[in-house]
């Protein structure tokens, strides 16, 4: 398995999606039931490929990944060819970005010395969907980049 098992209720959301991905390995409902039941391994094997498959699919199609912890924010922007970072630091020991309260503080004092910014730029490895996946596995969520496009307009 390359990524990891998609959780039950990922799954669940992907009920449909899932039975497609069986029609294509030609096992029907009553199949997959009997599978499960007397080849437990070759299911969760199923499983494994539908997971890959649909994280190939999401990681290809991810621009802009956010990992915001009390006093940093990583902001992602995947490009094609790299990934440029945008990262900040408060300097607050107060402050908790992760909270509405901490987050207004933020707003409010974003250009204050409380508030350090750095840029970066990082080329892929030879797998740039791991790369990714790293990222999400190190706490990263998928967004729409606001936030990313904010701070790039900010700090530009």
């Amino acid at each position: 398995m390359k990524y990891t098992r998609l959780t039950r209720q990922q799954l669940e959301e992907l009920h449909q999606e899932f039975i497609n991905f069986l029609a294509t390995q030609s096992i029907t409902a009553e199949e997959w039931e009997q599978l499960k039941k007397e080849k437990p391994e070759v299911a969760e094997e199923e499983l494994d490929i539908f997971s890959d498959l649909i994280w190939e699919g999401v990681l290809t199609k991810v621009e802009f990944l956010e990992n915001v912890s009390a006093q940093h924010m990583h902001l992602f922007h995947l490009q094609e060819k790299e990934m440029k970072l945008i990262s900040v630091k408060v300097m607050n020991p107060d402050i908790d970005l992760r909270t509405k309260e901490g987050f207004a503080w933020f707003k409010k004092n974003y250009q204050s010395d409380f508030v350090e910014y750095l840029t970066a730029s990082k080329a892929y490895s030879d797998n740039k969907n791991m790369d990714k996946f790293n990222l999400i596995k190190q706490g990263a969520v998928i967004t729409k980049g606001n936030l990313y496009k904010w701070f790039e307009e900010l700090i530009g």
